[in-house]
């Protein structure tokens, strides 16, 4: 019993002290954002083995901001999707909406009230790639702290890709279905597991469209060719559209799915 209390008092000490990259916590060795007792079983195991991994490890649900949970749809990306929509309680909740680039819901939406310009289409202060829409930047994908996902949910999730919510399209089965009295759209994953999309509609002004028919999430990238729109993964009743097809006027209010990322990436 000595032995083992002096053993686990060496781990805790070692875990005080050590730090394995400087953005992480100290101690946070397993790159969960956080220091717990996860660390000191990964110090405990490093002991007893000598073999140490260097790769972030992704932590079970539980343990994540505000407990979004993920799903593994065996995707050759390796891409894991919450399960909810930023700001909704399960998967058939809408949860929130935001225009492209902005972090909380609002009440209006429209260029008039739009963070990223000064009151029009021609006047965008960020993510502008053409002069006569505004100030050009360059900047085709949203910054951290202009992402809705990892705002609201924490360091370990961001707002998907285009390429991301091309390859939902692409590698899944669509079905439109009805989920505890919503509609929207079943995704199969490759490995058979799935994803529940609610037709949530979208917002412009003060007005909410196309609830129960329509599904338009928000990626992280902007169109291309054209700064004041944004790629969205897009469906309609009965058809599926892919991402690549269509872009969302940054001024609407659409939810936002988020993907899992790894600790430092």
């Amino acid at each position: 019993m000595k032995n083992s209390s002096s053993f686990l008092l060496v781990s805790l000490l070692l875990l005080a002290s050590f730090t394995v990259r400087m953005e992480n916590p100290r101690g946070d060795v397993n790159y969960d954002g956080k220091v717990t007792i996860s660390d000191v079983t990964c110090l405990i195991d490093y002991l007893l083995s000598g073999n140490w991994s260097d790769e972030p490890v992704v932590p079970p649900n539980d343990s994540l901001p505000n407990n979004p949970e993920w799903v593994d749809l065996g995707l050759p990306s390796g891409t894991l999707w919450a399960t909810r929509n930023i700001g909704a309680n399960s998967p058939e909740d809408y949860g929130d909406y935001f225009a492209w680039g902005e972090i909380e819901p609002k009440e209006i939406y429209n260029w008039s009230t739009y963070k990223w310009c000064s009151g029009s289409v021609v006047t965008l202060k960020k993510y502008c790639t053409q002069g006569n829409y505004g100030t050009v930047d360059n900047k085709t994908e949203l910054d951290p702290e202009d992402d809705a996902a990892y705002v609201n949910w924490g360091s370990s999730w961001r707002m998907p890709s285009a390429d991301q919510q091309q390859e939902l399209c692409d590698k899944c089965t669509w079905q439109w279905v009805t989920k505890n009295g919503v509609n929207g759209c079943l995704v199969i994953g490759p490995n058979g597991k799935t994803l529940f999309l609610p037709a949530a509609g979208w917002r412009y002004d003060n007005a909410l469209n196309r609830v129960g028919s329509s599904g338009d999430y928000w990626s992280r990238t902007l169109g291309s060719g054209l700064s004041n729109g944004a790629y969205r993964l897009l469906f309609r009743t009965g058809n599926i559209f892919r991402i690549g097809f269509d872009l969302g006027s940054r001024t609407d209010g659409f939810p936002v799915r988020a993907v899992r990322v790894s600790e430092g990436k």
